[in-house]
């Protein structure tokens, strides 16, 4: 116990370092035990769900939304409060109707950031990786140190060019990495809290509208 409160400190410290403006990143993860509705049902819930999206993101609650090629997708929220995010998300039909497993998760963007979008939209795909800190008991105190060479490596890749926006969701939860065209295996498995077995991944095709990174 002493060893995890040491690494909350330690952790919270580093990532207080230079902070931007923080958000709620939202996961809607895919759930296969989902009820199977009629067509006319779930047609009419997706079209419900995309007005309450641009709705959400006129009055300014919703900075950035997008789906996931295969179901699900992402929200980014403009607030801190977990108790905030849920009743926002309690508006969504699709949420309501219990269609995804959802996550929320407190969101610090590292490199670039989260701005609001405009229409007309243009979409664009990237790829989204997510990190897991995979922490225990044995690998508590070596994690602060594999984590900062986690934030090094990915700021490495950033000067190539494709990296579009790093964030972090806490001292425990990882963070995700939005990048360019299609992720070689080779960049994953050379981060240094890859290798170490810190962190496990997983990759996924996001589609979201351009600038929602504040990427040019």
């Amino acid at each position: 116990m002493r060893c995890l409160l040491t690494l909350f400190f330690i952790l919270n410290s580093f990532l207080a370092i230079s902070q931007e403006k923080q958000f709620t990143f939202v996961f809607l993860n895919n759930k296969p035990d989902k009820k199977v509705l009629p067509k006319e049902e779930a047609e009419a819930i997706q079209k419900d769900h995309m007005a309450n999206i641009e709705r959400l993101a006129k009055e300014g609650k919703l900075i950035a939304a997008g789906p996931f090629d295969g179901g699900g997708g992402i929200f980014i929220f403009n607030t801190t409060s977990v108790d905030e995010t849920k009743e926002w998300l309690s508006t969504d039909p699709g949420v309501r109707a219990e269609r995804w497993n959802i996550e929320i998760l407190s969101y610090t963007p590292r490199i670039g950031s989260v701005c609001a979008v405009g229409e007309p939209y243009e979409m664009v795909t990237y790829a989204l990786v997510r990190f897991n800190a995979l922490i225990t008991k044995a690998t508590a105190g070596t994690f602060p140190d594999i984590f900062r060479r986690h934030l090094d490596y990915v700021k490495s890749l950033a000067t190539t060019g494709n990296v579009v926006s790093y964030g972090s969701f806490g001292s425990y939860d990882g963070g995700v990495l939005i990048m360019k065209g299609e992720v070689q295996q080779e960049v994953i498995e050379n981060d240094p809290g890859v290798e170490a077995g810190l962190m496990d991944v997983s990759i996924k095709k996001l589609w979201i509208a351009k600038g929602s990174f504040c990427e040019k």
